[in-house]
């Protein structure tokens, strides 16, 4: 392999209905920074049926190419018929780097492909470079339970892919006005080749609220002590109008479900306003919230590592501290009429 021949960015623009999937555009923006540091291309390349007309959306995200495969077998996902797409475009095209949103069809793409390249892949990247003086891409993701983070090349093969959670980057304002160039292609491959058929699409119609939508969520730890004392955190939630989340240890001791978990192993979320109470730090959990807008942080130990990413910083016992923010927040509602106003 001649690593010489593989240049350029390369974004998975995954959609679902005709609609991009939120994590492709802030890939983009991840990659257009990328793309500029090694002076090549960023490209987005775009699988399904009737997708053409979101191609103008893809290049106003910050894409300067797209490759478009547009055919009536891949109106669905599938691993095999998007695989083939995929290995068509890698092969011809040579891209040194490929990122994949961390969703299931994400991964799932991106695993198969890798396995059919023979090269490497990252999964769940929470940070994203490049070595420019030796073209390598350096993603970056928590490893031995979220205790350090580890850097992962791939120096002898191509292209260079990873996998990357959602809300983990940020995707650029998107600009009208710019221009890109269009590539088309077409995958010869029948629906009578394929060992797997779709045979009814069941839509989930649950209105639970995801976690990772709240504009303010109050987030506790161990250090909270024990199941009584986490009610604190439940009681200021629902004083300001806000979601609850936990860290992992929390989950694990059963005093909140794994869908209100925020870390790597859960949600990554991207409030308005984080309440981090009990909470020490470790980078498993910092990772799923670091991005955030503003970072609220009590916690007894001065030295905690939440103090590093936190906007603001209290340094007490939260069982002190939280039943005075209720009390305060509670006048706040009856002097503004029963309503706290986060614009």
């Amino acid at each position: 392999m001649n690593l010489d021949d593989y240049r350029g960015v390369w974004v998975f623009i995954e959609q679902n209905g005709n609609k991009i999937e939120g994590v492709s555009l802030e890939l983009l923006g991840a990659g257009r920074k990328l793309a500029d540091k090694l002076q090549v291309p960023l490209a987005g390349f775009l699988l399904g049926h009737g997708v053409k007309q979101m191609v103008n959306q893809v290049i106003s995200y910050g894409a300067d190419e797209v490759y478009v495969i547009d055919q009536p077998i891949l109106t669905h996902y599938r691993t095999e018929s998007y695989m083939q797409g995929v290995m068509l475009l890698a092969r011809k095209y040579k891209p040194e780097i490929i990122l994949y949103g961390a969703t299931p069809n994400g991964k799932d793409l991106a695993s198969a492909v890798a396995t059919d390249l023979s090269t490497g892949l990252t999964a769940d990247t929470t940070m994203l470079d490049v070595d420019v003086s030796n073209r390598l891409l350096e993603a970056s993701r928590p490893a031995f339970g979220g205790n350090i983070m580890a850097t992962i090349l791939c120096k002898k093969h191509r292209p260079q892919m990873a996998t990357v959670r959602p809300k983990v980057m940020k995707a650029l304002e998107p600009d009208a006005a710019r221009l890109g160039k269009v590539i088309e292609e077409k995958i010869d491959l029948k629906e009578e080749d394929m060992r797997t058929k779709v045979l009814q699409i069941v839509n989930d119609v649950t209105k639970k609220a995801s976690l990772a939508e709240a504009h303010v969520i109050v987030c506790g730890g161990k250090g909270m002590g024990d199941l009584q004392n986490f009610q604190l955190i439940h009681e200021l939630a629902e004083t300001i109008g806000a979601s609850v989340g936990g860290t992992r240890d929390v989950v694990e001791a059963g005093w909140l479900p794994h869908e209100q978990q925020v870390g790597q192993t859960g949600e990554t979320v991207t409030p308005k306003i984080y309440f981090a109470i009990g909470i020490s730090g470790a980078i498993q959990h910092v990772v799923g919230m670091k991005n955030s807008e503003f970072i609220i942080a009590i916690n007894k130990d001065p030295n905690a590592p939440i103090f590093d990413v936190a906007t603001y910083g209290i340094v007490g016992d939260a069982m002190e501290i939280v039943p005075k923010l209720i009390q305060q927040f509670k006048q706040l509602k009856t002097e503004k009429g029963g309503e706290i106003s986060y614009a």
